[in-house]
């Protein structure tokens, strides 16, 4: 294919959906510029993305298959700069990434989540007393800040067993991380004050072990012996405190805005006819918390007729490819021709919110598991919830990755 007149993408994200039809438009595969001029290729056909995705001659590492990275070209006031340079399980391929998935799969057991549940549902609570008495006497809640985002961020902190005064300056660089509009001094401190953040944690659970996620990763190890090396630990904490909660952060305040903009919708769910799985799994298609995600790379020539793309395209290697979410999950072709409309009854809600494949979201059960606790909690304490302004005038998170709202404005009814 040949890379001409790409989508520019914008960094602040404005109009993520506006933009992912605009990309839509141009094919299943489109041509888009990134920050400071970065070439990809955004794939927004749901079938050619999944296929793509579980293709091992697609890969996430740039040391080895970007030949940007490989040359220098990238530089470390790159606003995309954390998403690539990591070392973790989020940017490996192939053996490295079977070995790093394996020993984080030993700590973040389907054990460990489950036994979250009864935290998740007393910290729900807590927050709801706290949106109670902040909502007192008809006043404006901003539930963004008061419930869709310290749920996550206390689970997340809990899990992994961060001190409770870590958690303000986790909060902003994890915003810092997101922001991907940022400029260079911006995203060097990001960086900076992340990994001090992370380097003060391990040296508190290598002196004080815990029965915690962060304990469980530094003493992970295969029957080889081999564990994660110093740098990959920082790197797994760094993942799974930003994609742990920012994507659920994100679940909650798009269903809740969904839901009071579609009443009838939300009054589906009140009588039965639908269920708050289906508001969970509908507003994952629909709006999907994490619009696009940065970045794969082709490790060789990628023909996209024979992975049912189009005849003659092809993705040469050392091409980056952009994941396309919030595109493919209102493609007409694949969802109909109400593709970009909530609806809680629908057939098929399949999506690709929490990726596909080798790189499937570990943390996805957490997130489902969150919103099914804090969702149902939320409406059944207010049903008169409802927005204190025009849909139209919220503003949505300064980024193209992240997708959400600055805030929701409610009152409680």
């Amino acid at each position: 294919m040949e890379f001409k007149d790409p989508v520019v993408i914008d960094p602040t994200g404005r109009d993520i959906h506006g933009e992912a039809a605009r990309i839509r438009e141009r094919g299943p595969v489109a041509p888009v510029e990134l920050p400071h001029g970065v070439p990809a290729w955004a794939v927004s056909s749901p079938a050619l993305l999944r296929r793509l995705l579980a293709d091992p001659r697609v890969s996430k590492d740039a040391r080895r298959h970007w030949p940007r990275w490989i040359e220098g070209e990238v530089s470390p006031d790159w606003p995309l700069f954390t998403w690539v340079a990591v070392q973790n399980m989020f940017t490996a391929y192939g053996d490295d990434h079977k070995r790093l998935r394996g020993l984080v799969a030993k700590a973040f057991t389907a054990r460990r989540t489950a036994a979250m549940r009864p935290r998740v549902e007393a910290i729900t609570g807590a927050l709801l007393d706290r949106v109670a008495e902040a909502g007192a006497d008809g006043q404006v809640v901003d539930l963004r800040e008061e419930f869709c985002y310290p749920l996550p961020i206390q689970v997340i902190g809990e899990l992994l067993g961060l001190p409770e005064e870590q958690g303000p300056e986790l909060r902003a660089v994890v915003d810092g991380v997101f922001h991907t509009s940022a400029d260079p001094a911006e995203v060097a401190d990001t960086y900076a004050r992340f990994y001090a953040a992370m380097h003060q944690l391990v040296a508190t659970k290598r002196a004080s072990p815990g029965d915690d996620l962060t304990s469980a990763l530094i003493g992970a190890h295969e029957d080889d012996g081999s564990h994660l090396s110093e740098q990959e630990l920082l790197d797994t904490l760094v993942l799974m405190i930003s994609a742990g909660h920012e994507t659920t952060v994100n679940l909650l305040d798009n269903a809740v805005h969904a839901l009071l903009t579609h009443p009838d919708q939300l009054a589906l769910v009140r009588a039965g006819q639908a269920s708050w799985d289906d508001v969970i799994e509908e507003t994952l298609r629909v709006e999907a918390p994490v619009a696009s995600l940065p970045l794969r790379y082709a490790v060789t020539d990628l023909e996209l007729g024979e992975l049912g793309g189009p005849e003659g395209a092809v993705i040469h290697a050392g091409e980056a490819i952009l994941a396309a979410y919030a595109a493919a999950g209102r493609d007409p072709e694949h969802h109909g021709a109400d593709a970009d409309v909530f609806d809680v009854t629908r057939p098929g809600m399949d999506h690709l919110a929490f990726g596909y494949g080798a790189h499937h979201c570990l943390g996805a059960p957490l997130g489902r598991l969150e919103a099914r606790v804090a969702l149902p909690a939320l409406f059944d304490r207010f049903p008169g919830l409802a927005l204190a302004a025009a849909p139209g005038d919220l503003e949505p998170v300064d980024s193209f990755i992240s997708h959400g709202h600055v805030s929701l404005p409610v009152r409680l009814g």
